[in-house]
């Protein structure tokens, strides 16, 4: 079914030919481990299991060893990359020269408001993808608070320099958990009250994992404020499998005919769960249950059968921004759903990896589905009965969610697929290609 090349990063996806059927385990949720390193090294001690691998976690660790952050692996690394155990021995001291983020908004964005709130100047500098991402959203608000924060005309390297801090009322243009986890952190450190007002709620793993060690929080449904001079307890944090890694396997089981695949240990936040309540709105037929909870994060299992038909939606507002880093998947699976599905008021995806929009529209018309790019989203002309045809190379734009996308489409078509760019893979999920195999039963 899969065949890779190392010499050209292409990987060739052949049709299912049986359904898909199995029980996985994807990778650590990235966001949350980011943050259990991040904030393990700002209270000078913390234990995180479950570590995944892959480039941005990666680049995290190597952030805060440049910090002088003292952080301990334990455990044997696995094919992907994780490893069972980070202890965080010592905390952050000073910069020994550039942090360097690879390719990895999330560190950049975040560490800038870490930097602030250890009291510690730094130049976060970044790969030449995270260099092209605006920066301003977070200088802006930091400056407001008293740092001195250089961009490289609005985009990286970044230079912190954070000074006397003062609160302030930031109203985010933008729903933003890396702008608004910037913000809150570096609040951490300044007097008075920060608040964080956003046009609607964003993912809200910071605010979990600060109360779970400690730090007193006040939520409205679009507004985060906390009181400077919180101390950050140490914990230890357990990673719960990664949602938006698990969106691929459920939507490949979705649009494979009697496939039933079943995902074990995932988060399941309801601020990330955006994903699952659209697929509930195409008639899908997929189970979250929910066992148990770490470091304020709600885990289970999901089920994904393929044993209905789908239907288009319209999904905006809210409901995009709970599942932005999944609307590739879902682009994939409105291939297949009957009628027209639209997708609106997702800009940010213009400002990931790649343009996520142009990206999904252009290899969608390549393997012959019908599709209009807008100007925040994307109109998808869907078909239950419909035969992607073969194409060879579709082009995966160097961006992880891009390239497993048309993996899970290249399943419904008539022969096999070629997508470029198979390596990005290894920033979020470096096993997905084996696990997508393992599941279609055929090497």
């Amino acid at each position: 079914m899969i065949s890779r090349s190392e010499a050209t990063d292409r990987v060739e996806v052949a049709p299912a030919r049986s359904p898909l059927r199995g029980r996985i385990a994807v990778p650590g949720d990235k966001s949350i481990a980011h943050r259990a390193l991040m904030f393990s090294a700002l209270a000078g001690r913390g234990s995180v299991r479950g570590l995944p691998g892959g480039a941005d976690v990666q680049a995290t660790l190597g952030v805060l060893y440049g910090l002088g952050a003292k952080i301990h692996i334990r455990g044997v690394e696995s094919d992907d990359g994780s490893v069972d155990e980070a202890e965080v021995l010592a905390p952050i001291r000073a910069a020994s020269g550039p942090l360097h983020c690879g390719d990895s908004g999330t560190t950049m964005r975040l560490m800038a408001g870490v930097l602030c709130a250890a009291g510690v100047e730094g130049t976060l500098t970044a790969d030449a993808g995270l260099a092209k991402r605006p920066m301003e959203r977070i200088a802006e608000p930091l400056r407001r608070m008293g740092a001195r924060v250089e961009t490289t005309d609005g985009h990286a390297p970044v230079h912190v320099r954070p000074g006397a801090l003062v609160g302030i009322e930031h109203a985010s243009a933008v729903a933003s958990a890396q702008v608004k986890s910037c913000v809150l952190l570096a609040g951490l450190r300044a007097s008075g009250t920060t608040t964080v007002r956003e046009p609607s709620r964003s993912r809200d793993h910071t605010e979990r994992m600060l109360e779970a060690m400690g730090v007193a929080i006040e939520r409205t449904a679009t507004s985060v404020a906390l009181r400077g001079g919180q101390k950050l307890t140490p914990v230890t944090v357990e990673v719960p499998g990664d949602l938006s890694s698990a969106a691929f396997p459920v939507a490949a089981a979705l649009l494979v005919p009697g496939s039933e695949v079943e995902i074990e240990g995932v988060g399941l936040n309801p601020t990330r769960s955006g994903f699952l309540d659209a697929l509930a709105k195409m008639g899908a037929d997929v189970e979250a249950i929910v066992e148990g909870s770490s470091g304020g994060e709600p885990f289970g299992r999901i089920v994904a059968r393929g044993d209905r038909a789908l239907r288009a939606i319209e999904a905006s507002g809210e409901l995009v921004v709970r599942s932005i880093d999944e609307l590739p998947a879902l682009c994939a699976v409105a291939a297949f759903a009957k009628g027209r599905s639209v997708f609106k008021d997702a800009s940010e995806l213009r400002k990931k990896e790649s343009d996520r929009i142009a990206a999904m529209a252009r290899g969608l018309r390549a393997l012959g589905v019908s599709c209009e790019e807008l100007e925040d989203g994307i109109a998808i002309e869907g078909d239950p009965d419909r035969v992607l045809r073969a194409s060879s190379p579709i082009d995966g734009s160097n961006d992880h969610r891009i390239v497993m996308a048309f993996a899970c489409a290249a399943l419904r078509a008539a022969g096999p697929v070629t997508i470029d760019g198979f390596s990005a893979i290894r920033k979020s999920y470096p096993g997905f290609f084996t696990d997508l195999a393992r599941l279609g039963g055929r090497p």
